[in-house]
């Protein structure tokens, strides 16, 4: 992969299919799609038209990945099975919320053991994604992570 050319250097989520976010949902949005811009490995398999811009969006049930060059013309519209995530964007919603309210009350050993487990799951949903997009698109796992949380925001109410 080439850091010049095999990378987002634009990510949007589409308004129409971003869910309702708690303040804590949006700023964990905002760290993600900061952090994805500043570093990612992202190339579309077949196609050396980097570096790329992505749109994230919902459609009809599955995951819409529109994926276009930096002039702006589309490169890829690949829609994915929510299915391969759908536990794992319950789970990590479930466990975000206990981590933002044991923040408030619990011990630091429970926050810490509770943080531990939502690292886990980001993990294993980051591969999972990689996994499931290795068909059409080369990602590294810290780009997978960081979309997998972009995708929650686009299924999980606040």
């Amino acid at each position: 992969m080439s850091a010049e050319t095999d990378r987002l250097i634009e990510i949007t989520l589409d308004e129409g299919s971003l869910a309702p976010a708690s303040a804590n949902a949006e700023h964990e949005r905002r760290i993600a799609l900061f952090d994805l811009k500043e570093a990612n490995a992202f190339a579309v398999v077949g196609a050396a038209r980097g570096p790329y811009g992505l749109m994230l969006a919902v459609s009809e049930g599955r995951l819409a990945f529109d994926v276009s060059d930096s002039a702006g013309e589309r490169v890829v519209l690949h829609h994915m099975p929510l299915s391969p995530v759908r536990k794992l964007i319950k789970d990590y919603a479930f466990i975000c919320e206990s981590y933002h309210n044991a923040i408030r009350s619990a011990a630091p050993s429970q926050i810490e053991a509770i943080d531990m487990g939502r690292r886990g799951l980001h993990n294993e949903a980051g591969e999972i994604l990689m996994d499931a997009l290795a068909e059409r698109f080369v990602i590294d796992l810290e780009t997978a992570r960081r979309l997998f949380t972009l995708i929650c925001a686009l299924h999980v109410r606040g």
